[in-house]
């Protein structure tokens, strides 16, 4: 069984505005999840006071089924293979 095929992974992307990093993140969370069908969702932390809290330092956060992944710089081959996973 493969489990890209069984299960659909939960894929948010936490940014903020004004955030010099976010756009790279974007684009790259939209190709690499793009290419796999993955469907994935931007949220603002400054929208919600907790995730602002948690995040502030780190964004942009990968988040892949509850859990961070990655931030900053999100590296395209990395989350393709958490994604696959």
């Amino acid at each position: 069984m493969n489990g890209s095929e069984d299960r659909s992974h939960e894929l948010v992307l936490l940014t903020k505005p004004g955030c010099h990093l976010c756009q790279a993140a974007r684009e790259t969370v939209e190709r690499v999840a793009g290419e796999l069908g993955v469907p994935w969702e931007e949220k603002n932390i400054l929208e919600d006071p907790e995730l602002e809290r948690r995040f502030a330092e780190e964004i942009p956060v990968v988040m892949i089924d509850g859990v961070q992944r990655d931030f900053w710089h999100i590296d395209p081959e990395r989350l393709r293979r958490l994604l696959t996973q």
